[in-house]
């Protein structure tokens, strides 16, 4: 199995936003984004286009700054169209002629292959090399892998797909899990998408729902499901045996920049990954998984930041 690069080359990336933010509350984060340590910054709405805290103009300004303060920026289209002004919106993306694009459906691609390149987000569904071949004939240089798929799935990947096409993992946050067409958290609140009065702002990191049994179980935003719990790989990285050339950290309405300065700290070794995981707990209060980065469920959790 290929080794993680060095720590100098293990770059970390801060994913969109996944839920829907008051614009205010939106400028300062980003602010506070430009001071850390991240590499990269994902902008732009992936979840509900009728989410418009931002509008472009809003995206480009803040993308500008953060490449100002030295970040690489990458606007990431949304996950589920339906609408003919979802596909213009999704093509004003792609022509900005300035930032890279993700693209997070098959529209998106269309509309970047052979024109320029492009990253394939994580709700591409890339499950096996052939596809990700085929992306890459179309003009994709990095793949965010599906959070489904484990260690040893994508370092076989990796050996089948040219050298220079980077693998970025979700290493950090609520996993995605599905995203529908019905907006579940309108229907929580006995309303319909077309009427929801954006009920998904009254939860600034999903809707908790939880077994009758009162385990937490998922996570709802608006059309996407997610994981109840934190998703967590940072006990990884000193064993440096995955094949990932960037780690991503999704967004959280509370503590991101601390998530960050912990993962920057344990890929340069100034802190053992052991203390960062007892750091970070204060950051899950529904606990921690990783089951799919090991091939097992997914809501387990294997800490293997304290062995030897």
């Amino acid at each position: 199995m290929s080794s993680v690069p060095a720590s100098s080359y293990l770059r970390l990336s801060l994913g969109p936003i996944q839920y829907h933010w008051a614009r205010e509350e939106m400028l300062d984060f980003y602010r506070l984004i430009e001071s850390t340590p991240v590499d990269i910054v994902y902008l732009g709405e992936t979840i509900c286009s009728k989410r418009r805290s931002f509008r472009h103009r809003d995206w480009i300004d803040v993308a500008e700054r953060l490449a100002a303060s030295g970040k690489e920026v990458v606007l990431s289209t949304l996950a589920l169209l339906e609408a003919d002004s979802e596909l213009g919106y999704v093509r004003k993306l792609c022509n900005n002629g300035t930032f890279a694009v993700e693209a997070n459906d098959m529209s998106a691609v269309q509309m970047l292959a052979g024109k320029t390149s492009f990253i394939g987000g994580p709700s591409l569904n890339i499950y096996n090399s052939a596809t990700l071949r085929k992306l890459v004939n179309l003009g994709l240089t990095r793949w965010v892998m599906p959070v489904e798929l484990s260690k040893d799935v994508l370092a076989d990947i990796r050996i089948e797909i040219p050298a220079q096409i980077e693998s970025e993992i979700f290493a950090w946050g609520k996993l995605p899990l599905a995203y529908s067409a019905r907006c579940y958290t309108a229907r929580a609140h006995d309303v319909s998408k077309d009427a929801c009065a954006y009920c998904c702002s009254d939860y600034p990191d999903g809707l908790m729902m939880s077994t009758r049994e009162d385990e937490k179980f998922l996570t709802i935003n608006g059309i996407q499901t997610q994981s109840a719990r934190i998703y967590n790989l940072i006990g990884e990285l000193d064993e440096r045996d995955s094949s990932a050339d960037i780690l991503r950290i999704s967004p959280q309405s509370k503590g991101t920049e601390q998530v960050i300065s912990l993962f920057d700290k344990v890929r340069n070794r100034a802190l053992r990954a052991p203390n960062a995981t007892n750091e970070l707990k204060s950051y899950a209060k529904s606990g921690f998984c990783n089951g799919y980065w090991h091939g097992e469920a997914g809501m387990s959790f294997s800490d293997r930041s304290d062995r030897p």
